[in-house]
């Protein structure tokens, strides 16, 4: 008997995805920056078990997917899927709506995000705390957007190939009088990170233009001569993604904003992208949207009414080089490949 199934309709408005096998989907289950109460894994497990093929995937997003759901029991999958998405959306993330009707919308994804400093010693921000506050702001929303937060600039979470990477960043305060001279910090930053830190005088000199705000030097510090300013700033990278021909890196937009900042601008990014798409959403990376418009103009539109904190920094201009590694490539019969 032929089911007649809105496909596009259940992806875009329950996140369920068409399956390989006829009249099965896939459901995949949205976390907050890839931290899940324990007791809600019981949800996935009893949902994969009941209605699907007895299995759950990990997603690259941090998302818990059970494969080889009926359509026909989609209703009943949205009923059994109510204690996850209340308690995760609802209450977590402060968002508003029925926990038994699935989801409102795929758009926008979760956040996804490394482990942060609840855990790592390396991060400088919470990645879940900021995962949470912000995951209002990207659902449910009908423009496609990528957000991923790295708890540093050495960016485990892949944060460069989002649509919008954030990345931790700390200010750094040297106290010269606890300095003792023993470059540890100098040789870190040398061989891991920005070059930045140059013994002189029994001291340490900082060139403030290189660095980062990895926050290494603090980590190597006998003394603790090197600390992390509590203000907790952000660098923010767009336009990043994979792709089958023209995957790149995002690249640089703002520097040591807080997250106030990051907010204003998530919240104009959707005016931008409903006017670059007229008000009908497509499955468009924010970057594609970029080259449309011209950095100039984007800039204009999701920095309008930004407030921005006294230390943030606005990168002057992007240029991206898409098919730079196809000149660079070596093949022996080039016409074969389809490279001139």
């Amino acid at each position: 008997m032929p089911l007649d199934i809105d496909i596009i309709k259940t992806r875009a408005n329950m996140d369920y995805r068409l399956s390989k096998v006829r009249g099965e989907c896939m459901l995949s289950l949205r976390t907050v920056g890839g931290t899940i109460p324990a007791h809600l894994l019981d949800v996935a497990r009893d949902v994969a078990q009941k209605y699907g093929n007895g299995t759950v995937r990990l997603t690259t997003r941090q998302k818990l997917a059970m494969p080889g759901i009926r359509y026909e029991d989609i209703p009943a999958v949205n009923k059994m899927i109510a204690p996850f998405i209340k308690e995760m959306t609802i209450d977590t993330c402060g968002i508003e709506q029925d926990p038994e009707e699935g989801y409102k919308s795929i758009g926008g994804r979760n956040i996804v995000t490394c482990q942060g400093n609840r855990i790592c010693v390396k991060a400088n921000c919470d990645t879940t705390g900021i995962a949470r506050r912000l995951e209002k702001l990207i659902y449910p929303s009908k423009y496609h957007l990528k957000v991923v937060i790295a708890g540093c600039p050495q960016d485990c979470a892949k944060a460069n190939l989002g649509d919008i990477g954030i990345f931790g960043i700390a200010q750094m305060e040297y106290d010269r009088e606890r300095c003792i001279g023993c470059n540890k910090c100098a040789e870190l930053c040398d061989q891991h990170a920005a070059q930045c830190l140059h013994p002189s005088q029994g001291k340490i000199l900082k060139e403030e233009t290189k660095c980062i705000g990895c926050g290494e030097c603090a980590l190597v510090c006998p003394t603790l001569a090197w600390h992390r300013n509590p203000k907790k700033l952000y660098m923010v990278k767009l336009g990043g993604r994979t792709s089958k021909v023209t995957p790149r890196i995002g690249k640089m937009f703002l520097n040591w904003v807080t997250e106030d900042v990051i907010a204003q601008v998530i919240e104009n990014i959707w005016k931008f992208s409903a006017h670059m798409l007229d008000g009908s959403p497509k499955y468009l990376h924010m970057g594609h949207l970029i080259d449309v418009a011209g950095y100039h103009k984007f800039k204009e539109w999701v920095l309008k009414d930004v407030e921005l904190n006294p230390e943030a920094k606005v990168a002057d201009r992007m240029y991206w080089l898409e098919n730079e590694y196809v000149a660079n490539m070596h093949v022996k019969d080039p016409d074969k490949h389809g490279i001139h």
